[in-house]
């Protein structure tokens, strides 16, 4: 038999390791600024067509490269970053493996232009599929001009995995964020086809997460500061009251490097115990720097994970870190004497020597318990002395007109204290509770519904009843392109961040059939001028649409279902009755009556049931039981 085992050939082998480093445009993206960022740029321009899938272009004014330098890069593990084995335990730099260079010219078209501050001329090279295709040396600018075009151009199985242009850009900006985030002190932007994306400027950490992510955050940030002999931490966490249901603004970065970490994470959230709402998830942007002997970060060819030497003193480290932070900004809202100034005009502003003690006057005679026979008020030196007081003290005359004392009149009648709207409503809650008691469901803990049937009774969670009424009335809407709206009385304005906005741009025409009424205005800002009947007025236009577009993008359940199936999913859970809301008897029959009027009433969205029937047998067997 035969020898069966053989070597592959160079192309092959490339290609093979592009699709471990090159997932997708954004992982050319990673690559590419973070060696920009490694020649040492303060200025990095990044440029994209097509999501990326027809160009990628990243302009720096780092070191540059010289003639040889140029062309050795594209070779396998061919790197500038180390020499040794030893020199993996102190990695400073972004890149260090030499696979991410050969791996995007195996498959794709690329173009590099590169010079050195101190030589004459430049370099140009032309790459497609590995194969060096001219190299002539020419005058170009200083530092390095990249341009990868045809992304997967060899590889059409790999080409046809993508996702459209608006998911792809949704990635690169993400990829983007981390690394600008990752880089306070270098400037940055991002321009997709022609338009300008992003313009950050050198900037604070703090400059930097508002103008990426919007100007409402300078008010989310609470600052987290810890310097240890183990790690040094810095960096913000976001007030719990903006906490969101899903997780997203979410950053971690060892030694400049963005890492995913459950373990980092479940400490900060550990942290927010018991001061963040259930099922949410806190803004946060945390910086450690350790010692890079103490930490292995060549386990992932993507880079993003981290095996540390001491990780439960980090945990710890971290932990208390952002509690303390928590603590001393107290994010609790507080009295400030120092800023009080409701009270300033009652304060004397004259000196001290010129402040006068008030005097005080009384009637000497008064009796509170003398009166006049017949009278229905006061004793007449109680009423001289109240008259007198009035004129003293400035207090109008008529001043016990302000309150409705229970006065017996002439007539006979009562001057009532509680308002006839009052009246009226109390009468009919009696009325209610006379005739209608037994037949009218009623609430347990404002979390489920109680209804008598024939043979028992229902328990229903109101919660997951209203997010499937909501969701196939918002199936309906989709299919007809109809949904009915409600005119807002004042447009708002929303500022969504570049991913959102971008996110927003795919939906918007699923998202007007809905029933929204939305109109951009400007690049990444919208005016909301109506909302989904359906939603009711309770709720607030910039919430409903910020959480939608939050649960859509992290949705679980998106492999499974189509895009505006997705979009009903998330309308539904962002505007649907939350546990603990109280009802009324109308609201609850209401609520029974549609929920049964769908075509999958027994089940909720997250496939669980709805409606839980308990037999007057069954209860009947349980009284039964003898301990």
């Amino acid at each position: 038999m035969s020898d069966i085992i053989q070597l592959l050939p160079d192309a092959v082998a490339n290609q093979i390791a592009a699709g471990e480093v090159v997932q997708r445009p954004a992982s050319a993206v990673k690559e590419l600024v973070e060696n920009a960022i490694d020649a040492g740029a303060d200025q990095i321009k990044l440029i994209v067509k097509d999501a990326g899938k027809s160009l990628i272009q990243v302009i720096d004014n780092g070191c540059g490269m010289s003639v040889t330098d140029a062309r050795v890069c594209f070779e396998r593990h061919a790197t500038s970053k180390i020499r040794k084995a030893e020199d993996l335990f102190a990695i400073r730099t972004m890149g260090f493996r030499g696979e991410a260079m050969a791996s995007i010219a195996a498959i794709a078209h690329v173009e590099l232009r590169s010079k050195r501050i101190e030589d004459e001329l430049g370099t140009v090279i032309q790459i497609e599929g590995s194969t060096v295709i001219s190299q002539h040396p020419e005058s170009v600018p200083d530092g390095t001009n990249i341009c990868v075009k045809n992304l997967f151009y060899n590889i059409p199985a790999r080409r046809n995995f993508l996702k459209s242009n608006s998911v792809e850009m949704r990635h690169i900006i993400d990829e983007f964020q981390r690394v600008a985030l990752a880089n306070p002190g270098i400037a940055f932007s991002l321009h997709s086809d022609g338009n300008e994306v992003f313009r950050l400027s050198k900037e604070t950490l703090k400059q930097r997460i508002v103008h990426l992510f919007g100007n409402t955050y300078n008010q989310r940030l609470v600052p987290v500061e810890e310097d240890t002999s183990i790690i040094r931490i810095q960096g913000f966490v976001g007030k719990p009251e903006f906490a969101k249901k899903t997780r997203g603004e979410q950053f971690f970065f060892v030694n400049k490097r963005f890492v995913k970490d459950p373990y980092l994470n479940h400490a900060v959230m550990n942290a927010f115990e018991d001061i963040l709402p259930a099922d949410s998830f806190p803004l946060y942007v945390l910086y450690i720097d350790i010692d890079p002997a103490k930490i292995d970060i060549n386990v992932h060819p993507t880079k993003t994970e981290i095996k540390y030497e001491d990780e439960k003193s980090i945990y710890a480290i971290l932990r208390s870190a952002v509690k303390r932070s928590l603590g001393r900004y107290n994010i609790a809202p507080t009295l400030d004497f120092d800023q009080e100034t409701s009270f300033n005009h009652l304060i004397s502003q004259k000196p001290l020597d010129e402040i006068q003690a008030p005097s005080i006057s009384f009637n000497p005679s008064f009796n509170p318990f003398e009166s006049e026979p017949g009278s229905k008020r006061t004793s007449t030196r109680h009423a001289d002395y109240a008259i007198g007081f009035e004129k003293k003290s400035g207090i109008p005359q008529n001043w016990d007109t302000l309150y409705q004392i229970t006065e017996q009149e002439e007539s006979g009648t009562q001057l009532p204290l509680i308002p006839e709207e009052s009246i009226e409503e109390k009468g009919t809650i009696e009325v209610n509770r006379q005739t209608n008691f037994g037949k009218q469901p009623f609430q347990l803990h404002n979390r489920y519904i109680v209804s008598q049937i024939h043979s028992g009774f229902m328990l229903i969670d109101q919660q997951a009843a209203h997010e499937r009424i909501l969701y196939e009335q918002f199936v309906e809407h989709l299919a007809n392109q109809q949904g009915l709206s409600q005119q807002s009385l004042f447009p708002q304005t929303i500022e969504l961040s570049p991913s959102d906005a971008e996110l927003m741009q795919e939906i918007l025409p699923d998202v007007l059939s809905l029933g929204f009424q939305l109109r951009p205005f400007g690049k990444t800002t919208y005016i909301v001028d109506g909302i989904p009947a359906d939603v009711g007025s309770h709720l607030d236009e910039r919430r409903v649409i910020e959480q939608l577009l939050e649960d859509f993008k992290n949705s679980k359940d998106q492999l499974q279902v189509g895009k505006r199936d997705r979009l009903a999913r998330s309308l539904a859970r962002s505007a649907s009755l939350k546990a603990g809301s109280p009802l009324d008897n109308v609201s609850m029959s209401e609520l029974i009556d549609k929920l049964f009027a769908c075509s999958v009433p027994n089940i909720s969205l997250q496939g669980k049931p709805v409606i839980i029937t308990v037999t007057l047998q069954e209860l009947a067997e349980r009284f039964s039981k003898t301990m």
